[in-house]
């Protein structure tokens, strides 16, 4: 797979089309902190007023991986709402909110989580498919890359959305957007970033599908994402957890 031009993208999936518009108008740089600041940051990007969810990813800086790509999430289902391709009830506009949910707790908490959130959560709502076949892969997924054998508590790992893959002198590398960390004096925060597939450990990727499962009823907290802040899991448990045969 090679990245793609606009003529590529045409033959993308209608949601991965749009993930990638909102990836797009997303701010560029703006720092790169897991602190207090940024989790302040990421609840004052999000808002809601009955049923109508609303994003300014202006307010979202610094930022961190997961709120990068939730933030991702949200306003793809906001530009779907807005499009009357989707319709979200007031009480999972709320929902939606990531107000500092623990991991595993709420939407925010599955995505934000160790391990698998955004794949557990896919498969608990329905939302799309899990995968880890990159030869599947297309852009506008969302990934979770494992720099390290660690699942859980033990992990190394980044919440990114998939752009394409590429051979830069002679390496074969993943491309992604995502919040990343500084990195030969660039600033950090909202970009782009090629790694090489030999830095990367594990991949698991999750494509939504359908937009209109995220209404349905979650128990309040799942107890396998919950439990890695405590402990590792195995990829076998993984992939059980997250639909994967």
């Amino acid at each position: 797979m090679t990245p793609t031009s606009a003529e590529d993208n045409n033959s993308l999936p209608h949601i991965n089309r749009l993930i990638l518009e909102e990836v797009s108008s997303m701010p560029s740089d703006g720092g790169y902190a897991p602190s207090t600041a940024a989790n302040h940051a990421l609840q004052h990007a999000v808002t809601s007023s009955g049923e109508v969810l609303r994003v300014d990813a202006s307010h979202a800086s610094p930022s961190y991986c997961s709120g990068a790509t939730y933030l991702v999430f949200l306003k793809t289902l906001a530009a779907l709402q807005a499009s009357h391709q989707l319709t979200l009830t007031p009480t999972t506009a709320t929902q939606l909110k990531p107000t500092g949910q623990p991991d595993g707790t709420g939407i925010w908490g599955r995505w934000n989580a160790n391990g698998p959130g955004t794949a557990r959560l896919f498969y608990e709502l329905g939302l799309g498919a899990n995968f880890t076949d990159l030869r599947m892969a297309r852009p506008g997924d969302f990934l979770k890359i494992f720099w390290s054998d660690g699942i859980g508590a033990t992990e190394h790992g980044h919440s990114v959305i998939f752009l394409g893959t590429e051979t830069k002198n002679g390496v074969q590398c993943v491309r992604f957007w995502s919040s990343n960390i500084p990195q030969n004096h660039t600033p950090g925060g909202y970009g782009e970033k090629s790694v090489p597939i030999t830095r990367i450990h594990r991949m698991l990727f999750s494509r939504l599908e359908h937009s209109e499962n995220i209404n349905r009823p979650l128990p309040r907290t799942d107890s396998y994402l919950s439990s890695l802040e405590r402990r590792s899991s195995t990829p076998a448990e993984m992939e059980r957890q997250c639909g994967l045969r």
